[in-house]
């Protein structure tokens, strides 16, 4: 059991939760002692990640879907819900991306982004959205710097999660009357991740990322983790429309990668 936050009984489903950032997320509210759900598109990945989770002990499972297409996400919600009961914690991690300028990316790339990462975390939001508790549900999306900073070869990304961070802004809006929190985390540079491999792609690369934090290391997993814990907590109770970095203070000194040609 997690030694800061009790979870117990708390039902979350994680969109993305089967690799990197987010599975470490749904990893770290069932070992608060959530009932836990974890949705990406492929199968295998989703069975591994069950039987993974599954060893804190509370129920946990898992469903196959591409966040593109809302019927499907309706369904798996409604799913779990019905399996469960009420969301109280909405994890929207759904993310894609690649390098590449904007002068050479074609229109199917561009849209392909903001389908998965904008696109994708409106058809979570609006297909989870009847199944969520009132009051008392916390929905925290995934951004990334991009949404803030904006960084070269990154011209979809940094489109597509500026609008992922003004849709938190307005569902919080929209939604606070009924109970419902909306907040969204900006993680900065993360080890072990498939972005750091993209986008940091040779050691010197991810070691000039490290020394331009002020912290002068690389996040984990379990540094944003521990923040959905607490913006899903009673602790973060009067939190709503917030966009947090969890960075070390990277955006705060101007955020840059080094690009593969440097």
């Amino acid at each position: 059991m997690n030694a800061r936050f009790d979870l117990s009984g708390k039902t979350v489903l994680v969109f993305g939760g089967t690799s990197g950032i987010n599975f470490g997320i749904a990893e770290a509210f069932a070992s608060a002692g959530a009932s836990i759900g974890v949705i990406s598109r492929h199968q295998e990945k989703v069975d591994a990640a069950v039987e993974s989770i599954a060893r804190f002990g509370h129920p946990v499972s898992g469903y196959s879907l591409d966040v593109r297409q809302a019927d499907a996400v309706a369904a798996a919600a409604s799913a779990f819900a019905e399996a469960r009961g009420a969301i109280d914690i909405l994890i929207s991690g759904a993310a894609g991306n690649f390098v590449a300028a904007a002068a050479s990316m074609s229109a199917n790339g561009f849209k392909s982004v903001i389908d998965i990462d904008l696109l994708g975390t409106f058809n979570v939001a609006r297909g989870c959205y009847p199944h969520l508790r009132r009051p008392g549900a916390s929905v925290i999306n995934i951004s990334a710097p991009q949404s803030m900073i904006p960084m070269p070869m990154q011209a979809h990304v940094c489109a597509a999660k500026a609008g992922v961070d003004m849709l938190t802004r307005t569902l919080a809006i929209e939604w606070g009357p009924e109970g419902i929190r909306v907040n969204a985390i900006i993680p900065g540079p993360i080890t072990g991740t498939e972005g750091m491999a993209r986008l940091a792609p040779t050691v010197q690369a991810v070691q000039a990322v490290a020394d331009s934090v002020p912290m002068r290391r690389l996040g984990t997993p379990d540094d944003i983790a521990e923040v959905c814990l607490f913006l899903a907590s009673d602790a973060a109770r009067y939190v709503s429309g917030a966009i947090l970095p969890v960075d070390g203070g990277w955006l705060a000194a101007g955020a840059r990668w080094i690009s593969p040609s440097e």
